[in-house]
């Protein structure tokens, strides 16, 4: 999978000026969370090679970044959960879900 990791507060203006384009998902995913381990392994089993051309797909280790995770809440005004999945188009969230409302098909749909 050709995930894209979050790692740099900067990215957030550069995420935001791709979602124009195309739209954006962002997994916000805790690596010490059972259920977050269990939503990142189904989005996983789950994505198909197509769905890259719908939409591009960032992931982000809260825990080794909780100030870009904080920072993606403020700018796009949802609040910080995790696991959590926010898509992004022209430049806004336009969805966002978190524990087990992560569902893969639900994702796909609305992009």
């Amino acid at each position: 999978m050709a995930w894209k990791a979050i790692d740099h507060l900067e990215q957030i203006q550069k995420i935001k000026a791709e979602s124009k384009i195309q739209p954006v998902l962002i997994f916000k995913h805790s690596t010490s969370c059972s259920i977050s381990g269990m939503a990142w392994n189904r989005l996983q089993r789950n994505w198909q090679e197509g769905d890259f051309e719908k939409v591009s797909p960032y992931v982000l280790d809260l825990l080794s970044y909780r100030e870009i995770s904080n920072a993606i809440a403020q700018e796009f005004a949802v609040d910080h959960e995790s696991p959590q999945v926010i898509l992004l188009k022209d430049g806004m969230a336009f969805y966002d879900t978190s524990h087990m409302g992560i569902n893969y098909q639900d994702i796909i749909d609305k992009v």
